[in-house]
């Protein structure tokens, strides 16, 4: 005899499912590596610093 499921709780299962595969390839297709993220903040870093090295003195 087959097992008693509770339909509402197996539909929100697979729709979890299909919802994470999806984030998953999205992330895959779209997202940014650790070493890529930090070079991109090392980047924003260094031309920050060279814009405030341009400043003029305030006398």
């Amino acid at each position: 005899m087959a097992e008693v499921v509770n339909l509402n709780r197996f539909r929100k299962e697979k729709a979890r499912a299909e919802k994470r595969a999806g984030a998953e390839a999205n992330a895959a297709k779209h997202g940014r590596t650790k070493a890529e993220k930090a070079l991109e903040k090392a980047r924003a870093e260094k031309a920050a610093r060279d814009l405030d090295g341009h400043e003029r003195d305030r006398d």
